[in-house]
């Protein structure tokens, strides 16, 4: 039986359209996805959209389209990036899923039975937007301290979900638990912002819109986002209150949700409250990413700096922008994305360092022996420094990638891969090619490269998927997978294929000044 693995993302809003800060997040849970995969694990991906709220029904108002196109439209959108961005989603949920609905109205009435929910007044200050109800202090110079924008006076009927009576419970639980909530700055911002100055009830139901899932018993509220949004992670697993599927009975708890830093205090303080008070086991981790920034500056459409994947792919190839986000962005603090940073990065890494790597490497064997590999083992020292960084590397990969540190995951493959370059410059296959007497060394020196490609190709692959399975074209061979990387891949009389140009180089100001041309930047 394999180990189970289940990671989701966030459900993204149906407002908009996402940029590329939002697609960061597909891509890293991909390449977590992938890579478990690969090491063995049974894999559940989950993602989707988040379709209900005031602000949907606002703009679908301001189209002249009911709600439901609305999001249709917009759910099309969002879904078709994800696939562009060649991730390998499990399953991709919506939020106006009927038996979602549903379910989230048994959890509603099922709370306000056990006396977790009750029927208020809200009096306060509300974002549109951001869907926030926030107090006087909590402000920033008198806006949503969230997104910047104005907030208006709210004062409705509504039910409340409490939240102070299972603060302490939750606060010994994070305590208890180191990896629950990562980084660790992440969690000492929970702690110290949220849980010790005092939880306040939760607005769960709304009376001031319609586009929502109706209270059960009480035909003038709708039910407000958090309980509607938050469940996804089990009702799409088919969590419900009578019986439980076979899927959320092998996959629940989830091992990580990954989401971004700005929803951390809904994910690491709403949901697993909720979970409480439904007597559920809690998430194993809630990792709050960072950002993407442009320019050092925060995306928005009012500062006119979004950048989309999609346009990004069609200009540069998939592998190229995927490369970027999982590299560009740290572990625990914000990325930045510019257009000369990201052209560089293709060039040095990815044109330079990998493509020109296996295009040589490639073009060599065919040169001197017509694509024919063997390997007669005339060895000598310098190979054992090759060889003894190619098989450690997985081990390495393995370690970073179970801290959530995926850049340097990567890494630690461009490691080998300029370890390879630098293995080609100490054996110099173009001087041994001169002497008859060398023939042996130089298949043993291009073995030992074409073996050291084929191995980071098979690491690559959760990271740049299409690149990996392109390298294995070439070679002529299967992807094995990580066990196999053993320095005896690549079977004796191997014909391998003609090379291709994995990236080609791209010319950086004549590439600006196009995009400029196209309104791109």
């Amino acid at each position: 039986m394999k180990e189970k693995f289940y990671i989701s993302t966030a459900i993204a809003y149906t407002s908009a359209k996402p940029h590329i800060g939002n697609t960061y997040e597909i891509v890293l849970a991909d390449a977590i996805a992938r890579y478990k995969r690969m090491t063995g694990y049974d894999v559940y991906f989950q993602t989707g959209t988040d379709e209900h709220g005031q602000k949907i029904e606002l703009k679908a108002k301001e189209k002249g389209v009911s709600p439901q196109e609305y999001v249709d439209s917009i759910v099309k959108e969002i879904q078709g990036i994800w696939d562009v961005m060649n991730t390998s989603y499990d399953k991709f949920v919506r939020t106006t899923d009927k038996k979602h609905e549903e379910v989230v109205s048994k959890i509603f009435k099922k709370l306000y039975e056990k006396g977790d929910i009750y029927k208020g007044q809200y009096e306060g200050l509300y974002c549109t937007p951001c869907e926030s109800f926030w107090t006087e202090s909590q402000l920033v110079d008198g806006k949503c301290p969230d997104c910047g924008r104005e907030v208006a006076i709210a004062n409705e009927e509504a039910y409340f979900f409490k939240l102070d009576k299972y603060a302490k419970k939750l606060e010994e639980y994070i305590m208890n638990h180191d990896e629950f909530i990562k980084p660790e700055a992440r969690k000492n911002e929970i702690i110290h912002n949220f849980i010790k100055p005092g939880l306040q009830d939760l607005c769960v139901s709304r009376t001031s819109f319609k586009w929502g899932v109706p209270v059960s018993f009480d035909e003038n509220h709708v039910i407000y986002v958090w309980i509607d949004a938050l469940s996804n992670y089990i009702t799409f697993l088919g969590y419900d209150l009578e019986k439980q599927s076979d899927a959320f009975k092998k996959y629940w708890p989830a091992d990580i949700h990954l989401i971004g830093k700005d929803i951390l205090r809904f994910h690491t303080i709403y949901w697993p409250i909720m979970l409480m008070a439904l007597d559920l086991p809690l998430p194993k981790q809630i990792f709050g990413h960072p950002w993407i920034l442009f320019n050092s500056d925060k995306m928005s459409k009012s500062k006119g700096n979004i950048v989309y994947a999609d346009d990004l792919v069609r200009e540069f190839g998939v592998d190229a922008v995927r490369y970027y986000m999982l590299h560009e962005i740290p572990y625990a603090s914000d990325g930045t994305f510019t257009y000369d940073l990201f052209i560089e990065r293709i060039n040095s890494d990815l044109a330079n360092t990998l493509g020109n790597l296996v295009n040589r490497t490639l073009s060599m064997s065919k040169k001197y022996f017509d694509g024919v590999v063997t390997n007669p083992h005339v060895d000598e020292a310098i190979d054992e420094e090759l060889k003894t960084l190619v098989l450690q590397t997985p081990k390495k990969v393995e370690e970073k990638m179970n801290d959530l540190k995926i850049a340097d995951a990567i890494d630690l493959i461009f490691d080998l891969f300029r370890r390879c370059n630098k293995y080609i410059d100490e054996t110099m296959p173009w001087v041994l090619a001169k002497e008859e007497e060398k023939q042996d060394r130089l298949r043993t020196v291009l073995y030992n490269l074409l073996e050291s490609i084929r191995s980071g190709a098979i690491l690559l692959e959760a990271y740049l998927p299409d690149t990996s399975k392109r390298i294995f074209e070439q070679l002529n061979l299967e992807n094995k997978g990580i066990d196999s990387i053993n320095f005896k891949g690549i079977p004796e009389g191997l014909i391998i294929n003609d090379p291709e140009v994995l990236f080609v180089r791209i010319d950086k100001e004549k590439k600006l000044e196009e995009l400029i041309q196209k309104k791109n930047i």
